[in-house]
């Protein structure tokens, strides 16, 4: 009987939830331990711990005091608010703002993974569905829906549950699904143009006509248009969003010298003075081209709506980010590419059972290096 690729990735989703969150632990232990005068603490809350840092406080602060802005400044704007209003209600339920966060986080991020092997075993077959599933499951960052305070998890989860439903016919309710993704993440354009694309794509493989109704995915973007008109309303400025990411800090200016990469050329190739920061930066660079190099074999296999999609999720961060850090989280969100990957390695065992091999430990390193609030994404 051939395995159920949706449960085998259950399975080693389980496994890996206890790994990297045993591993985040273990860093945070060390990281808590460094200062001798810090009390010990339960083993439960160094996992807590482990998976809490960096933009962890930002959805933390939205969660408990709401939205600031100061122009020129590093500001809470940057962040869409679906993950911290969701945070908000978990801990009505009793947890406190970061124990609602991890939990948010531990439900998305393998459910996430479940749903895009189902997806996948839609547009494959089941042993391909499978491999893909282990490809994502062991994608180095994947750790982010392990349990880290992040949105990710919640945005790749709503936004494959939105083309599973695209792909079952279920357009409404695809849309619905697709436009409180959006409330998630500023990459509105690439789920929108994605799912219409795809839609239009869909109707024509069945020999179908279009109609006014095929372009409801265009509805999908409400959920970012309701951030804007909040921005609006509150600052009075729907873009600030964009505007807080050229603050101090964050550096992320549109212009020529983000869109040229010049900061990553002279960091990590013209005058490296980090080594550890020069590696992290190429690895993000390497794994961003190596997606965009998918979006190309994506067409061939999956169609144009799924390439449209993974160019556009892959473009729109890797055009305005000024040196590629951040770009291997942001990648969760190609999930067609894991797909894309499982079919072109089909017929290179070897090569896959590598690539699997090195994600696994990569996944759980990271893991720790995260809890340990090392800077990785």
């Amino acid at each position: 009987m051939a395995r159920s690729a949706s449960r085998t990735i259950a399975l080693v989703t389980l496994v890996a939830v206890v790994l990297c969150g045993t591993a985040a632990g273990m860093g945070a232990y060390r990281l808590w331990h460094k200062n001798k005068e810090n009390p010990a603490v339960r083993l439960d809350e160094y996992v807590n711990m482990g998976w809490v840092a960096w933009d962890s406080s930002w959805y933390m602060r939205i969660a408990e005091e709401g939205y600031s802005f100061t122009p020129g400044e590093q500001s809470s704007v940057a962040f869409f608010p679906l993950y911290p209003l969701l945070i908000r209600a978990v801990e009505t339920l009793g947890p406190n703002v970061y124990q609602a966060g991890v939990l948010i986080t531990l439900l998305c991020g393998p459910l996430a993974l479940i749903l895009f092997t189902l997806w996948a075993r839609g547009r494959s077959d089941e042993e391909t569905a499978l491999r893909a599933g282990l490809l994502m499951a062991c994608y180095p960052f994947t750790f982010y829906f392990y349990g880290a305070m992040y949105s990710d998890a919640l945005f790749v989860m709503l936004v494959i549950a939105a083309f599973l439903l695209l792909e079952r016919g279920l357009l409404l309710p695809a849309v619905l699904v697709a436009a409180v993704a959006t409330a998630a993440r500023p990459v509105a354009p690439a789920v929108v143009i994605g799912l219409l694309v795809r839609r239009l794509e869909w109707k024509r493989e069945r020999g179908e006509k279009w109609s006014a109704v095929d372009f409801l995915p265009v509805l999908a973007g409400l959920g970012f248009g309701c951030y804007m008109l909040f921005l609006w309303h509150k600052f009075g400025d729907p873009f600030a969003f964009v505007k807080v990411q050229g603050a101090p800090g964050w550096d992320q200016r549109p212009g020529w010298h983000s869109w040229l990469k010049v900061s990553w050329f002279e960091r990590v190739i013209l005058h490296p003075t980090d080594k550890r920061e020069a590696f992290r930066l190429a690895a993000h660079a390497f794994f961003t081209l190596l997606a965009l190099a998918l979006v190309w074999p994506t067409r061939k296999l999956l169609g144009w709506g799924y390439a449209v999609y993974v160019l556009a999720i892959v473009g729109l961060p890797a055009w305005s980010t000024k040196d590629f850090m951040g770009m291997g989280r942001y990648l969760l969100s190609s999930f067609p590419v894991f797909l894309t990957g499982a079919m072109l390695l089909k017929q290179r065992p070897m090569v896959l059972r590598g690539a699997l091999a090195v994600g696994a430990i990569s996944v759980i390193a990271l893991s720790w290096a995260f809890g340990a609030d090392y800077y990785i994404s």
